[in-house]
């Protein structure tokens, strides 16, 4: 595949960019295993093994989704429900934003086990939640503090001082990173110690944010790119120009590859390989006349799957 890498002097980094017309192109309705119909806005997506949960933030619910039905097996009523949401320890983890309020639900029944004050901090619920290290994690205030939340006692543990600007949270390589949307950063916390131990420059504007497959990945809403952390050196050593700019989108890392959403129709989901930081797949929803269709959603992928949300067509696609 054709490509140039451009060294840019001033920053560890490489730009990615290919020739569009040399990347493969595909219809999502074509490629998928399996296509559910949520017939209202599916947005963001939190996924565990067969199962996922897609929130509406439309209509201010959650569904709760099988590979083994066409359809939702079941749906919960949340007020204000928004941000990307989380499985763990047994419950899904999800944010009202009307009330501020971390809901725990059973992940079997969609029962609301508890409702946890924490904060939100954004407003129109553009975030997601993280697990690990036996916490459930996420931005609580918009000045710059990020909460620490204990499964066992359903309480804040802890409050962190970070960036302020900072909405989206995950984790991995032992800690937990945050991008700081007005500073184009990302911080490390050290969940030993609950402390910011590295600030890492990344592309203008980042939000959404993955890790795994070698790196800490984010969407940079700023300038339509995809920055690539080292976990081992805490250094941007990549760029990618997925032609992303502009609020929306998501990104996720799994099954070999780092898969990104957007709101541009022309690329709406697109798979970038990270052996050699190249895209390598580009999906597209079109209608029956070939028609671009207008897209955004959210992405995650579980051990087997790719699941991927677009709020305009109602549905969930699922790829394997």
């Amino acid at each position: 595949m054709k490509f140039i890498s451009l060294l840019l002097l001033s920053t560890p980094f490489f730009l990615f960019a290919q020739q569009e017309n040399k990347i493969p192109v595909v219809d999502i309705n074509k490629a998928a295993y399996k296509i559910i119909s949520v017939r209202e806005a599916p947005d963001f997506l939190a996924t565990d093994a067969d199962e996922a949960w897609v929130i509406d933030d439309v209509h201010n619910r959650i569904h709760k989704l099988s590979i083994k039905s066409d359809k939702p097996l079941l749906t919960v009523d949340i007020p204000g429900a928004c941000a990307a949401p989380v499985i763990a320890f047994n419950s899904v983890w999800m944010m009202s934003c009307s009330e501020k309020t971390l809901y725990r639900l059973d992940k079997t029944s969609g029962h609301a086990i508890k409702k946890i004050l924490t904060g939100a901090a954004e407003q129109n619920g553009e975030m997601s939640l993280a697990a690990g290290d036996g916490s459930i994690w996420l931005l609580s205030d918009s000045s710059g503090i990020l909460a620490r939340v204990d499964p066992k006692s359903n309480t804040i543990q802890s409050k962190i001082s970070v960036k302020p600007h900072s909405y989206c949270a995950a984790f991995g390589y032992n800690a937990v990173w945050i991008t700081n949307t007005k500073d184009n950063s990302v911080q490390r916390i050290d969940t030993k110690t609950n402390s910011v131990i590295a600030t890492i420059p990344v592309g203008k504007k980042p939000r959404f944010l993955s890790v795994g497959e070698n790196g800490i990945w984010t969407l940079n809403q700023g300038d339509g790119t995809v920055s690539r952390i080292d976990p081992s050196t805490n250094k941007m050593t990549a760029t990618i120009d997925v032609k992303a700019p502009g609020g929306g989108g998501d990104i996720a890392a799994g099954l070999g590859k780092v898969w990104v959403v957007s709101t541009n129709k022309e690329r709406w989901l697109q798979s970038i390989n990270p052996a050699n930081n190249l895209i390598d797949k580009i999906y597209l929803q079109m209608d029956e006349n070939k028609k671009k269709l207008k897209v955004d959603g959210a992405i995650r992928v579980s051990s087997k799957y790719v699941w991927v949300s677009n709020l305009y067509s109602q549905n969930v696609w699922v790829l394997k």
